[in-house]
């Protein structure tokens, strides 16, 4: 997640550098080093936690000494709570975000929510660095902010699995898989484009709008949620996520 916020992110004016031991590829406006040592006498107005939450107590408490004056810590990590986060790192003010994977190509959502000293200046940066990776919804409490993660943090999962099933069940009626994946992809990416205009009715009467009385869409509608299974599906994907984020607190 960190490389693909990292794409978006070298649009702005940041002079962003990543410290990353393997090395890996980052993009030319950004300077990477392999070591800490190599940064030893510099200090950022804004440190990123994008480690695994599991590694955050053996490496972000090396780089309190990094932190300029008044800057404070981002953190990707899920599971590891913005409290947590400022004491290890020296009460510094810290922002919580969870950003989802269509950051990478700047269709993200990601959730934002400010943390133990954080100011106003730094929450409209952070909200300003994300918004680079797609739309930001700024929350009040880590407990929001994991509902954020069942809904739209984990939720690419749900659509690419809703779609996977779409297009299997085209195959079924017969095309093959690339054209089967054609024309679910084209569907939903229409269907979604058209309910994202700024003028567009609810998704309830955008549903209504294409299904006519005793027409075939009337009868594929009645066949997937006639009885509220897929609404009660997706109401227990969501809690499971939540729980599970809950869990990892």
């Amino acid at each position: 997640m960190g490389s693909a916020l990292l794409s978006q992110w070298v649009e702005g004016p940041e002079r962003i550098t990543v410290v990353d031991p393997a090395g890996s590829d980052v993009p030319e406006e950004v300077t990477l080093v392999t070591d800490r040592e190599q940064i030893a006498d510099k200090r950022f107005d804004c440190i990123v936690a994008a480690v695994k939450p599991q590694l955050i107590d053996d490496i972000l408490a090396d780089y309190i000494e990094h932190l300029a004056p008044g800057g404070y810590v981002l953190s990707i990590a899920a599971g590891y709570s913005g409290a947590r986060l400022s004491r290890l790192m020296g009460d510094a003010p810290v922002i919580r975000t969870m950003p989802n994977l269509p950051a990478a190509i700047g269709r993200g959502v990601s959730g934002i929510c400010p943390g133990p000293h954080a100011s106003s200046i730094h929450v409209t940066h952070a909200e300003a660095f994300m918004r680079r990776a797609g739309a930001t919804i700024t929350v009040g409490s880590e407990d929001k902010l994991d509902k954020v993660t069942a809904v739209a943090g984990s939720g690419p999962g749900y659509v690419f699995e809703i779609a996977r099933a779409y297009a299997e069940a085209a195959m079924a009626q017969g095309f093959d898989e690339d054209e089967a994946r054609d024309m679910v992809l084209g569907t939903i990416g229409g269907a979604i484009a058209m309910a994202s205009e700024p003028s567009a009715p609810s998704l309830e009467e955008l549903r209504n709008s294409v299904t006519s009385k005793g027409g075939t869409t009337a009868a594929g509608l009645g066949a997937l949620n006639a009885d509220g299974g897929l609404s009660k599906r997706l109401h227990d994907t969501l809690q499971a996520a939540y729980d599970r984020a809950v869990e990892l607190r």
